[in-house]
C-alpha cells in the first residue's frame, strides 16, 4: 500500500491495523478515536434525509477480554506512529471504560494519563432505575512530559458579582475561566442541523475543541474509525492535514460527501485509497456494503426497509435527467428470468414503469425475460457492475 511518501489528507478504505503498520513511526500530530463500544449491540443505521437503512454491527464474541485485546493491538501501532510531542484521545463509554484505561496504562505508560474527559448530554433513553448514563469517556494520552495543549478560556456568566467585576455589552456578569475536564455539549440527535443519520455520529463541537487544543495549523490529525468523518471535516476547516481510516465502504462514501461539502475537493489534493477496482473487490463486500455501493454510483436513493417497498433496494426520481424508477441489486453471477419476472411483479406494485437490475451478470434467459416485459410496456434494464466500476454508466 504506497501510502509512506505523502502521509496527509489520505482517506483510507480498510483493516486500519494492517493500514497503521505502513505508516512511519513519529508521524502523527494528533490522533482521535470513537472505535466501536463494547456494548454488544446491532444498530440500524438510517443515514440522510432519504432513510437510506444500512447496518452497523457492533459484537464481540469471547467477551471483553477479547474487545480490548483487539484495540490493544492497533493501540500499539497509534503509539508508535505518534510524534514524541503529540496527544492521543480515546472515546468510549461505560461498557469498557475501565477495561481500556487500564489497557492505555499499558501502551502509553501511567504517567502519561493526563485527562479522563467527561461528555455530558442529553439525549432520548431516560430510566427510573438508576441514573440515566448521560456521558461519554474521552481519555487523554500523550507520548512524552512535552506536548501541544493550547489552552484557551472559556467564558462564564453569572447572576451577581463572583470573582470578576466584568460585564458584557449586554450587562451580563461574566469571567473567563480554565475549562475543566467535564464538557456540555450538545449530542447529535434527530433535529440537529449536523446529523447525517450515522449511529455514533459525534458533534463537530467536540472534535472541534479537542483538535484546537491538541494541534496547530497544518498538523496531521489521524483517525482511524474516522465513521462519518467528523474529526476529519473538523481538521479540514481548521486548517489541519488529515488521515482517515475505516473498514467500511459505505462511511468512506459518506466521508467523501461531507469532505465536498467542506471544499477538500476544490481547495486542496487528497486521495482515496483502496476503494474497489474489480468485479473481486465488490464480491467481498457485505451485502448491505455492496448495496450501498451500488445505489450510490449510480446516484439514486435509497429504500427504506420497511413494509411498503416492495422488495426494491433503491429508486431514482423523476428530475431532469432521470424517470421514476425501481432499481434491485444482486451481489451474484448468473441472474436468471426468475429474478426478472420478480422484480417485475415488485415495479408493478410500486406503480413504476421503469426499473434496473443490478448484477455481476446476468443469463440469456434473464435477457429474454427483459425483452418480453418490455412488449408488454415495462422497461427493464439489465446493468452489470463492471459498467459501474469502468465509469461507463448507462444512460438512465
Amino acid at each position: 500500500m504506497p501510502i509512506r511518501n505523502e502521509l496527509k489528507d489520505r482517506l483510507i478504505l480498510g483493516d486500519n491495523l494492517e493500514i497503521l503498520k505502513t505508516l512511519k513511526d513519529d508521524s502523527v500530530d494528533l490522533i482521535y478515536i470513537d472505535p466501536p463500544f463494547f456494548s454488544n449491540r446491532n444498530y440500524e443505521v438510517v443515514f440522510g434525509d432519504e432513510a437510506e437503512i444500512r447496518s452497523f454491527e457492533d459484537r464481540w464474541e469471547g467477551g471483553v477480554n477479547v474487545y480490548v485485546g483487539w484495540m490493544k493491538e492497533r493501540v500499539k501501532e497509534l503509539h508508535r506512529v505518534l510524534k514524541p510531542t503529540g496527544s492521543f484521545y480515546l472515546h468510549c463509554d461505560w461498557h469498557a471504560s475501565h477495561h481500556l484505561r487500564v489497557m492505555l496504562d499499558e501502551v502509553f505508560g501511567a504517567k502519561h494519563f493526563q485527562n479522563e474527559v467527561i461528555w455530558a448530554y442529553r439525549t432520548g433513553g431516560a430510566t427510573q432505575k438508576r441514573w440515566s448514563r448521560k456521558h461519554d469517556n474521552i481519555y487523554f494520552y500523550t507520548k512524552t512530559d512535552e506536548y501541544i495543549f493550547n489552552l484557551e478560556k472559556e467564558r462564564v456568566y453569572y447572576d451577581k458579582p463572583f470573582f470578576s467585576p466584568k460585564k458584557d455589552e449586554q450587562g451580563r456578569w461574566y469571567a473567563d475561566v480554565l475549562p475543566v475536564d467535564v464538557w456540555e455539549i450538545p449530542a447529535v440527535i434527530n433535529v440537529s442541523k449536523e446529523r447525517l443519520g450515522y449511529p455514533t455520529q459525534k458533534p463537530e463541537a467536540l472534535l472541534e475543541k479537542i483538535i484546537k487544543a491538541s494541534s496547530n495549523k497544518d498538523d496531521i490529525v489521524l483517525d482511524s474509525f474516522c465513521g462519518c468523518g467528523t474529526s476529519l471535516a473538523v481538521a479540514q476547516r481548521l486548517s489541519r492535514h488529515w488521515i482517515g481510516i475505516d473498514i467500511s465502504p459505505t462511511a468512506i462514501k459518506l466521508v467523501e460527501k461531507r469532505l465536498k461539502k467542506e471544499g477538500a475537493i476544490e481547495n486542496k489534493t487528497y486521495t482515496t485509497i483502496n476503494t474497489p477496482t474489480t468485479d473481486d473487490d465488490l464480491k467481498a463486500f457485505k451485502p448491505f456494503e455492496f448495496q450501498n455501493w451500488v445505489i450510490d454510483e449510480l446516484e439514486a436513493k435509497h429504500s427504506e426497509r420497511k413494509v411498503g417497498d416492495f422488495g426494491l433496494d433503491g429508486y431514482f426520481e423523476k428530475d431532469l435527467w432521470h424517470e421514476e424508477a425501481g432499481i434491485q441489486v444482486k451481489q451474484s453471477d448468473g441472474v436468471g428470468r426468475n429474478v426478472v419476472d420478480n422484480f417485475e411483479t415488485a415495479l408493478k406494485r410500486a406503480k413504476y414503469k421503469k426499473g434496473y437490475i443490478v448484477a455481476f451478470s446476468f443469463s440469456k434467459g434473464a435477457y429474454e425475460e427483459a425483452a418480453r416485459v418490455k412488449k408488454e410496456g415495462l422497461d427493464i434494464k439489465l446493468i452489470k457492475v463492471s459498467e459501474l466500476l469502468n465509469k461507463r454508466k448507462p444512460i438512465l
